[in-house]
């Protein structure tokens, strides 16, 4: 028996598409095979895709809680590749293609036409994102008078 995990997006199921981002996928499709039948699809949102920081690393521990045998997967940053190798999670690259579906890959990976990952595919990436956020503060009170101002700008690149 093999537990097979694709980052997904869609309703949940063997027709979700995959999404190529690991670590900020919306989902996990956890296909279980069997005698090279599939035999149980389950889908479950991924907590890590809104995480701060460090969402590859969060992904592969779902991945190893889940007791997943192979992660299929567009693009893997460097921690997640190591985390999922240190998990002794074997790892496959999924075509580079819109539109394919979890079905399409599993059948790919059942007829030995993936292409086994040996190292990360995408360079380090950090955060989420940028943003920008101004404020102002005007403060009374006890006899005193106080004001602030205060400006903030993050920025950060998303994958």
């Amino acid at each position: 028996m093999t537990k097979i995990a694709i980052p997904s997006m869609g309703r949940g199921g063997i027709n979700d598409y995959l999404n190529p981002r690991f670590g900020r996928a919306d989902n996990f499709t956890f296909v279980t095979i069997e005698n090279g039948e599939i035999v149980e699809v389950i889908s479950k949102p991924n907590p890590a895709s809104t995480s701060y920081g460090s969402a590859g690393i969060q992904a592969s521990q779902i991945m190893g809680n889940e007791g997943v045998d192979v992660v299929i997967a567009a693009f893997l940053g460097p921690n997640a590749f190591n985390s999922l190798s240190a998990l002794g999670i074997k790892i496959y690259r999924a075509p580079q293609e819109e539109g394919i579906t979890i079905k399409e890959l599993i059948n790919l990976f059942l007829e030995g036409k993936l292409q086994a990952l040996s190292n990360a595919n995408v360079s380090q990436h950090f955060g989420m994102g940028g943003g920008m956020g101004r404020g102002m503060g005007r403060g009374l009170g006890g006899g005193g008078m106080g004001r602030g101002m205060g400006r903030g700008m993050g920025g950060g690149r998303r994958f």
